[in-house]
């Protein structure tokens, strides 16, 4: 399975080969400009229908009771007082008939809808439908339950100790140890001046969109309607259609507005399936959406990870040796998500000599899932602070360091080239707009408040995109155009660029194109939006169909006009001859386009080129204060140099950077998820109060994005590459560098707060 679907379970559809693309864009006029959305004002007027605005008549609102024990047994589960509560339409259980359906968790794993050994907080017990979201969940309070509470684990580590609780009946090892190696390490290690180790670990964070995870459902006889916040409709439909038992034609899935996922809803969950078999109960439809509890509990995570990493350099900043061992935890099923955290340390440096294990425990909290770059800021934050501290071990610039040991082959794909590396050009480039020499001559300061500066890099195993991808573009006899194309737009801005392709290769206003997008109804398929992949993937079809409609308006109009196809051109809504702009027709004066009513171009997305690896890379630098008395960190500026290929919205672009920036200062610096380990295995910090993600307050206002576009036309034909993923990997690790450039005290475990830092100032003080 291609790396670009990692979260995809089975097979996708193939899609016929491509006629010949499009020649690659010399110069644009519209692709690369900076343009507001094609669906703001919707989008801020509330036009826009998420699926969270979804109100149908006659409907019923479901809610979910969920086990409050990190690990426990029903042993009673009675309902009756539930059933007679006011506004109560349905009650569902694991002892009700429709329910009785396996949930696929991956890796061949199943479970119960509803369960009755529950192995973490938040597993599903029963269910409620009811005329109001209050009598829903005043009916839920009404089930009376008793659980036998069962020894639970918490901690990777701690569950792959001898004498650990047991996570689950088969025990806590999830898999084998999972293992590689180039080269020989111990020769590495002998070769080098310095060796250096250190173990470095980042805790559970939580995804957090701003749109909760939830569905409506509808029956229509035997067709199920479901509006889905999500990030795929057809992987929604397959995983529906498959648990169900109902042909996929029986299953529409409709999302053509979403509230953020960011890899958390790459697909369906239980409460979707929980959604239609109330609606099914009731013949009604129901509206089951999430409360921002269940969201922390039930609906994924990025894992954590301890890591231990020894590496090697030579005096003249060559890499002799890496060798990583990582632990994490999927949760308390296989979960998406987990692995990939040495992806760094095997791929982004040359390096001969690199041997790596990794080893997985199921523990007693909720399922990970794909969270903006699965693993790898986890290991960005090991590798580029062992990058940094080599650098100083040795005397050498760290970027210099990192210039010194690029490589524009895959190491650990068998040393397959890159079709495009620009991590010099990122490192390079970066460096000058952030004033990276000037800002490393500067003094720390003498005082209390403390700056440094701090550089990471990065790639992202993905980014690339790939087949499948079919997308439709018609124009009508009027001019006026229409996108059809199966991609989410996740808030990322989708629509906008799709419409801006369109508008380059027609000549037509970006913002008069109508745009039909994720129904699996009325819209050609595609994979979910995730891994960086939809720009790449979904960009060439969305090319190469508007490009198939001005092949025939270009020949239905040289039929009328007696001239060669080939001395014509489109513009300003015409098509006229290159050297006589007088001679040609508007669209809507074309005999061809206005006899046949409508003309549609089909693009697909072709292969990827054979024996090559398509990844964007990036580098970032950042400038730090510390108040040394309290601990305090203040982000005061940061640069994000970019190799994703062409930019096709320089607006979206941009935000995109500080976006991914924003997040990473969460990563880095606020978010952990907090169980009580000791004692109830419950999450203590539950809300959003006390799970604390970034504001306004600790981002900088002081953002920029520096793009490195290399023309990369072996890419596909837009020369696009992924950008979601890597602004977020390297930005946490960056941060460290610069407090350690500050403070001389290196943090290697996250968040770095006041809590975290001020310990350690003082320790360093004291010592």
């Amino acid at each position: 399975m291609s790396n670009e679907t990692y979260y995809i379970e089975g097979p996708v559809p193939e899609t016929p080969e491509p006629g010949e693309y499009p020649s690659p864009w010399k110069t644009t006029e519209v692709v690369g400009t900076r343009r507001p959305r094609v669906d703001a004002y919707e989008r801020v007027s509330g036009a826009a229908r998420y699926p969270s605005d979804i109100v149908l008549p006659d409907m019923l609102y479901g809610a979910i009771l969920r086990c409050p024990h990190a690990h426990a047994r029903v042993t009673t589960l009675d309902v009756e007082a539930a059933r007679s509560m006011p506004g109560v339409a349905a009650i569902l259980t694991d002892t009700d008939a429709e329910a009785q359906l396996k949930w696929p968790w991956g890796q061949g794993e199943s479970s119960p809808i509803f369960v009755r050994e529950c192995l973490f907080e938040g597993e599903t017990v029963a269910a409620v439908a009811a005329e109001t979201p209050h009598q829903a969940h005043d009916a839920l309070r009404a089930i009376r339950v008793e659980y036998e509470v069962l020894p639970h684990v918490s901690d990777h580590d701690a569950a792959l100790a001898d004498g650990a609780p047991k996570a689950r009946e088969t025990g806590n090892r999830q898999g084998e140890v999972e293992s590689y190696s180039r080269g020989d390490v111990e020769a590495g290690f002998a070769a080098a001046d310095v060796v250096l180790e250190a173990e470095y670990s980042t805790p559970y964070e939580i995804h957090n969109p701003m749109e909760l995870h939830g569905a409506v459902a509808r029956w229509d006889g035997n067709r199920l309607t479901i509006w889905e916040s999500l990030q795929g409709v057809y992987s929604s439909q397959a995983r529906l259609a498959s648990v169900l038992g109902l042909p996929l034609a029986n299953v529409t899935v409709s999302n053509p507005y979403m509230g953020g996922g960011f890899g958390s809803k790459l697909n369906t969950s239980k409460h979707t399936v929980i959604a239609a078999l109330l609606a099914k109960k009731t013949a009604r439809p129901v509206k089951l959406f999430l409360s921002r509890e269940e969201e922390q509990l039930a609906t994924g995570n990025r894992p954590g990870v301890t890591m231990r990493l020894k590496a090697g350099v030579t005096n003249d900043g060559t890499l002799t040796a890496f060798e990583f061992h990582g632990v994490s935890s999927a949760g308390a099923y296989p979960g998406g998500g987990a692995g990939l955290n040495d992806w760094q340390v095997r791929d982004l440096y040359a390096c001969d000599n690199v041997r790596c294990t990794n080893e997985s425990a199921f523990i007693n909290a909720g399922p990970s899932r794909p969270f903006r770059a699965p693993g790898h800021p986890q290991g960005s934050w090991a590798l580029e602070q062992m990058m940094d501290a080599l650098a100083r071990a040795i005397d050498m610039d760290p970027v210099e360091l990192r210039l010194a040991n690029l490589t524009t082959v895959s190491q650990a794909r068998g040393n397959q080239p890159y079709t495009s590396t620009g991590l010099r050009e990122c490192l390079v480039e970066g460096a000058k707009a952030f004033g990276w020499a000037e800002a490393t001559k500067k003094p720390a300061g003498s005082g209390h408040l403390r700056r440094g500066v701090g550089v990471a890099a990065c790639s992202w195993i993905a980014g690339g995109g790939g087949p499948p991808s079919t997308v439709i573009v018609k124009m009508f006899s009027d001019g006026s155009v229409n996108l059809n194309m199966g991609a989410s737009d996740i808030g990322t801005g989708t629509k906008t660029w799709a419409a801006m392709i369109v508008a380059e290769e027609l000549d037509v206003p970006a913002d008069g194109i109508q745009i039909e997008n994720a129904d699996t109804a009325t819209t050609q398929y595609a994979t979910p939006s995730g891994g960086s992949k939809t720009v790449p993937t979904e960009s060439p079809a969305v090319r190469e169909a508007a490009y198939r409609v001005r092949q025939q308006l270009v020949a239905l109009a040289a039929e009328q006009l007696g001239v060669e196809p080939e001395v014509l051109t489109l513009g300003d809504g015409r098509v006229f001859k290159e050297d006589d702009a007088d001679t040609g027709l508007a669209f809507r004066d074309i005999e061809g386009l206005r006899r046949r009513g409508v003309v549609v171009g089909v693009g697909y997305r072709g292969a990827n080129p054979e024996g090559k690896v398509v990844n964007p890379f990036a580098a970032q630098f950042c400038e730090v204060e510390v108040n040394t008395r309290t601990g305090e960190i203040r982000v005061l500026r940061f640069v994000g140099a970019h190799d994703s290929g062409r930019v096709l919205n320089r607006l979206t672009y941009d935000n995109q950077v500080f976006g991914g920036i924003a997040m990473g200062i969460g990563f880095g610096m606020t978010e952990e998820r907090i169980l009580d380990a000791n004692q109830t295995g419950k999450m203590v910090n539950i809300s959003l109060h006390d799970y604390q993600m970034p504001t306004a307050m600790d981002v900088p206002a002081d953002m920029a994005a520096v793009p490195i576009d290399l023309g990369d036309s072996e890419a596909n034909a837009t020369s696009a590459k992924g950008l979601g993923e890597p602004v977020t990997i390297p930005t946490a690790a960056a941060i460290a560098n610069a407090f350690f450039d500050a403070t001389g005290v290196r943090v290697t475990h996250t968040p770095l707060n006041p809590v975290q830092t001020a310990a350690l100032l003082a320790a360093k003080r004291e010592a």
